[in-house]
């Protein structure tokens, strides 16, 4: 409680004093004792410890003065609304442009390849028959091959991704389980690494004849499947850097989905490693009871959106 202190000296005349607390009268001496000089030096001493102080005590109400103190104050933890709505839409923006700019970026090199690969199977094999012979072991290596290597990968994925990417390869894929600003983060250097191999293989089986070229070039196909599968589910339904479509109502891969997402919760140690097979790893580390949860919760998600 604020309090204001006044103090008073008010001196009064002896009069009013002597009324109100009399002095008591001396013993009566001699007119020439001299005792009359000590006694009137006393009654002067008394006179003057007898001045007066008055005191008024004047109590505020604490209400006016806290009123009176915050008037000239702004609220330390005031929000401007206006503010913070232009930077929402500022962030939203931000978004929708960075997910343009990979959308872009995805469908072209998507029908890119997806068109290379298939003009370069058409004319390989349309080169290859013009003696009217068929090469029949050779087609059936390639084509199985291009199968293999495509399952193959989600192994050679799973064990790069757990034993390099998560180890000493650990600064590059860092960026891919942190905030991403822009479109595109360190981590996708690895799909550029990945694409080498698989145009080398490509390369090789498309100009030269004979059975080890057509494994090299179906194991090229196969590693060029894989990738544009990865990117699609990996990239677009996973992490939502661009619209994916119908691939969101497929089951399984909403299982997929769900089973990368605790790889990122980091709650079974980073299992799963794999995508495609992420499912069986959690359930074989014993969490399908979060699997579920992970897959309810991203159906209500995508439901309310």
């Amino acid at each position: 409680m604020a309090a204001r202190l006044s103090a008073a000296t008010t001196f009064k005349p002896y009069s009013l004093l002597q009324a109100s607390s009399p002095i008591p009268k001396p013993t009566p001496t001699l007119f020439f004792t001299p005792l009359r000089g000590l006694h009137h030096s006393t009654i002067l001493r008394t006179r003057r410890k007898m001045t007066g102080f008055t005191v008024c005590v004047l109590m505020e109400d604490p209400k006016h003065s806290i009123q009176d103190k915050n008037e000239g104050e702004e609220p330390p933890n005031r929000v401007n609304p206006q503010l913070v709505s232009e930077r929402v839409a500022e962030k939203m923006a931000r978004k929708r442009s960075e997910r343009f700019t990979y959308l872009v970026a995805a469908v072209m090199s998507s029908f890119g390849v997806t068109s290379m690969a298939i003009l370069a199977v058409y004319y390989r094999f349309s080169w290859q028959m013009e003696g009217g012979q068929v090469p029949w072991s050779e087609m059936f290596g390639t084509f199985a091959l291009s199968v293999g290597a495509a399952v193959g990968m989600e192994f050679w994925a799973r064990w790069a991704h757990r034993a390099l990417w998560h180890a000493s390869l650990w600064h590059m894929h860092e960026s891919h389980h942190r905030p991403r600003e822009g479109p595109f983060e360190l981590n996708d250097v690895f799909a550029i690494i990945n694409a080498v191999p698989a145009i080398a293989l490509l390369s090789y089986g498309f100009f030269h004849k004979g059975l080890v070229p057509g494994l090299c070039f179906g194991a090229g196909l196969g590693i060029t499947v894989f990738g544009m599968a990865y990117m699609f589910v990996h990239d677009g339904l996973v992490h939502k850097r661009f619209p994916v479509g119908p691939i969101a109502n497929v089951p399984y891969f909403r299982r997929v989905a769900a089973a990368h997402k605790l790889h990122h919760s980091d709650k079974f140690n980073g299992v799963p490693y794999g995508l495609f097979l992420g499912p069986k790893e959690v359930e074989e580390v014993g969490g399908l009871e979060e699997l579920e949860k992970e897959i309810s919760r991203r159906t209500r998600s995508h439901s309310s959106s």
